[in-house]
């Protein structure tokens, strides 16, 4: 099986400011404002955007590889966190999100009942799906 390893690079310094690097491409997280300034999504926001852009890639590669003439797809995806343990507040919960919801459009001509199977496709060849439903091995090594 074919093995491909993806990277990103991110930095923080004095402010909440943080620099990505991923592949040739350099961009920002930030968080609102007071704690941030409020410039860029949050790595939430980046999360989530990022779910629903690979939805919308395995659902166009599904779609060319069953030749369906798929105009367009949209996903709107909504999680909810609890905030009062992530920061602390609390001692009891997850950091993660408990719920996450993706609506999804497909602008296809063909039944609902089809557009139910393709979803099913997407959602089960999305590697970040994957990711979020199924547990992955994360190792933190200490780098001096």
């Amino acid at each position: 099986m074919p093995k491909k390893k993806v990277e990103a690079t991110a930095y923080i310094g004095d402010s909440y400011l943080i620099d990505i690097k991923a592949g040739h491409f350099s961009f920002h997280i930030d968080q609102p404002k007071p704690v941030g300034i409020d410039t860029a999504p949050t790595p939430l926001e980046y999360f989530l955007a990022s779910l629903g852009g690979c939805m919308c890639t395995i659902g166009k590669t599904i779609a060319q590889q069953r030749k369906l003439e798929v105009k367009k797809i949209n996903v709107r995806v909504v999680g909810e966190i609890d905030t009062d343990f992530l920061l602390g507040k609390v001692n009891e919960g997850r950091a993660g999100f408990t719920n996450i919801k993706m609506y999804i459009e497909i602008d296809a001509p063909i039944s609902l009942e089809e557009k139910k199977e393709l979803a099913t496709e997407i959602e089960k060849r999305c590697p970040l799906s994957d990711n979020v439903s199924e547990k992955s091995n994360i190792e933190v090594i200490i780098e001096n």
